[in-house]
């Protein structure tokens, strides 16, 4: 059985080379289970350096829970300040991954395939992430984390659930859950072929407990494809709610900046923005590390380029709207706002987040920069870099200058700020690299489906051809 030249009306193929349902099996299951074939020296090297950050991380958290939060730059009215902004980042980031395995999904897109389940665990790392900054800005979580739960308790006190920051640990935690229970699902049967290849006996045991008795049965299909169908629905409008309710912690203030109606759309469109760049970011290295080009092929990351420069147009608007709305208001605390970002002492962040998000990515309108891979991932790159600094326009430059032009004051980040900060990022990329070194990077079973298909179809072609030629 073999892959079709030409995919499903595309020049490029979803599935590169001579492959066979053995051929796959070899190629994705070699990474877990047979090291001999790839060398382990770029993974050992990545991820010590990324241990180095993660240690960094523990540094950071064990002198912020010894010393409290005023060994971060917040301070008033900046109280929102560098932890939010990751919060946003890194919650965004992860949306690609439920864009990718549930939307797609539910529309039939083929060539979700060979990057789902890496988008998908992309989303379980960049949502641990995420709910690091909020918990410790509550000063001492174990005191008061608790008290953001609707849990009884004898003192009859409640959750504010008028507030957006209750719906943001709603939301969060909603979506990590059905996110983490997605993908473990859609491990089970690959986690069944790991354990019929395994060879010795300890190895066989762990897989087997892993796949949880899947035989692979015609019962056994029909309830996973049931189980899977029905996560994606629930997992749809997730997509939607939780960076909507994220931004909804900005819309309803009455801060000048953020007290807009655009920021949902505005937000989502962002999220799957940087989310996407953030796929294409980790996918092109490994895909290069583990010779896995004939799987991630360019037109994986054709498509995946083009839904950035699409979200990325909407992002853009949605700039040129935020400074519309400043000068349409024609109140003066909007207005000083526009002008802060414009000439103000943060000028430089603001006209650097332009150029990275609306400028940069304009490369991708040329068919010939999507397919040059050094492009593709400089893009990815420098939108990763632009939708921190549109966190950052957003979250200090708002707040540092108000109403009341007593109380404006510059904000400015601390070295511990920074250190939990790149020990997230060195936390993502350890638990990134962990993930493809023990676990199938790419889903088996839904390449065979897909192979399937394409074989299939291109001997319909065949068919029809030669009858036509009768």
């Amino acid at each position: 059985m073999m892959a079709d030249k030409e995919g499903l009306g595309g020049h490029d193929p979803l599935i590169g080379g001579q492959q066979t349902f053995q051929s796959l099996d070899n190629t994705i299951a070699s990474v877990v289970q047979d090291q001999k074939r790839h060398s382990n020296k770029p993974w050992m090297a990545t991820t010590f350096i990324a241990f180095i950050f993660v240690n960094i991380l523990m540094v950071s958290v064990g002198w912020l829970v010894y010393q409290g939060i005023g060994i971060w730059g917040n301070n008033v009215p900046a109280g929102w300040a560098f932890d939010i902004i990751n919060f946003v980042w890194w919650i965004g980031i992860g949306h690609a991954g439920t864009l990718i395995s549930a939307i797609l999904l539910l529309l039939r897109q083929q060539w979700r395939n060979s990057i789902n389940r890496f988008s998908e665990a992309m989303t379980i790392f960049a949502v641990m992430c995420a709910a690091m900054f909020p918990l410790f800005h509550t000063g001492r979580p174990w005191v008061a984390f608790y008290w953001l739960l609707p849990y009884p308790n004898i003192m009859g006190v409640w959750p504010q659930f008028r507030s957006p920051l209750i719906w943001d640990v709603f939301a969060v935690s909603t979506y990590f859950t059905v996110s983490l229970v997605f993908w473990l699902v859609g491990l089970v049967p690959d986690f069944g072929t790991l354990r019929d290849r395994a060879e010795k006996v300890a190895m066989k045991r762990f897989w087997a407990i892993l796949a949880m008795g899947w035989r692979g049965s015609q019962k056994h299909w029909h309830r996973y494809e049931q189980a899977y169908l029905i996560l994606a629905g629930i997992s749809t409008p997730l997509v939607l709610s939780v960076h909507s309710i994220v931004s909804l912690d900005f819309a309803v203030s009455i801060v000048p900046g953020w007290n807009t109606a655009v920021f949902p759309p505005y937000f989502v469109a962002g999220a799957v923005f940087a989310g996407f760049a953030m796929v294409l970011l980790l996918a092109i290295p490994i895909r290069a590390i583990y010779g896995l080009k004939d799987l991630i092929t360019m037109r994986h990351i054709d498509w995946c380029a083009k839904i950035m420069l699409t979200t990325g147009l909407i992002v853009f608007f949605g700039y040129m709207l935020e400074v519309y709305y400043g000068w349409y208001s024609g109140e003066i605390p909007e207005t000083r706002v526009m002008l802060w970002r414009f000439f103000g002492p943060y000028k430089y962040l603001y006209w650097l987040l332009i150029l990275c998000n609306g400028v940069i990515p304009q490369l991708m309108w040329s068919p010939k920069a999507r397919r040059h891979i050094p492009t593709v991932w400089f893009v990815c790159l420098v939108v990763s870099l632009g939708m921190w600094l549109e966190r950052f326009v957003i979250i200090p430059m708002s707040l540092t200058i108000n109403y009341l032009p007593a109380s404006d004051r510059m904000y400015y980040p601390t070295l511990w700020d920074f250190g939990m900060f790149t020990g997230t990022i060195g936390f993502f990329v350890f638990m990134m690299f962990l993930f493809v070194r023990f676990l199938p990077t790419i889903n088996m079973f839904e390449m065979k489906d897909l192979l399937h298909t394409l074989s299939h179809g291109k001997a319909r072609k065949v068919a029809v051809g030669a009858k036509g030629g009768r």
